[in-house]
């Protein structure tokens, strides 16, 4: 097989350029791909600023070129309370040093050893599951006993963000139509003149 392998190579290269072309060609399946259209070069000048005022020579009166210049979208706009809630949860969150949770609860040498070992409070279990019971009968949330720290979500304080901003609003909508009633009352009602 090894022996075969020098006269393979030796055909291969025996074989013309145009043979290796139309072979080529050949495997391709299809009509020939057209040609890759060249880009259009724009010269520097008009590439630079399109909302310029152009500066013509010899320009006609007919021209049919319009030019429509507008400000670029700068992306998405955020809701602004979305925006306010993110601030306020980044405001409440303290850093917190890391809990050293060390047992010192059996620190005793001797002979006696650790007392009071641990144990479960069942009183306060038995108190706990009757207080579940309780609240799932009533259909209340009953994984609000087990938070220990309370802190706001972000979709609480998203709704906090928008009713104090719609708050705000309305207080100012009040004041603007409080000001234009009394310039209204003030322009319709001269004073009264003495007799």
């Amino acid at each position: 097989m090894l022996s075969a392998l020098p006269i393979f190579l030796a055909a291969a290269a025996a074989q013309p350029a145009t043979e290796q072309a139309t072979e080529a060609a050949a495997a391709q399946y299809g009509p020939a791909l057209p040609a890759v259209p060249k880009p259009k070069v724009v010269p520097a000048a008009a590439a630079v600023d399109p909302c310029k005022p152009v500066e013509t020579k010899d320009v006609k009166d007919d021209t049919q070129e319009i030019v429509v210049c507008a400000p670029r979208v700068e992306g998405y706009r955020i809701d602004p309370d979305v925006l306010e809630a993110q601030r306020i949860k980044k405001n409440l969150v303290k850093r917190r040093r890391p809990e050293r949770l060390v047992d010192t609860s059996c620190q005793a040498v001797g002979p006696m050893g650790c007392r009071n070992g641990a144990g479960i409070n069942l009183l306060a279990a038995a108190v706990t599951a009757a207080t579940m019971i309780e609240k799932a009968v009533k259909g209340e949330n009953v994984g609000e006993m087990f938070i220990t720290d309370p802190q706001p979500d972000e979709y609480q304080l998203y709704k906090e963000a928008k009713a104090a901003r719609e708050a705000k609003e309305a207080e100012q909508a009040a004041a603007l139509k409080a000001k234009a009633a009394a310039q209204a009352a003030a322009t319709a009602d001269p004073a009264p003149s003495a007799r």
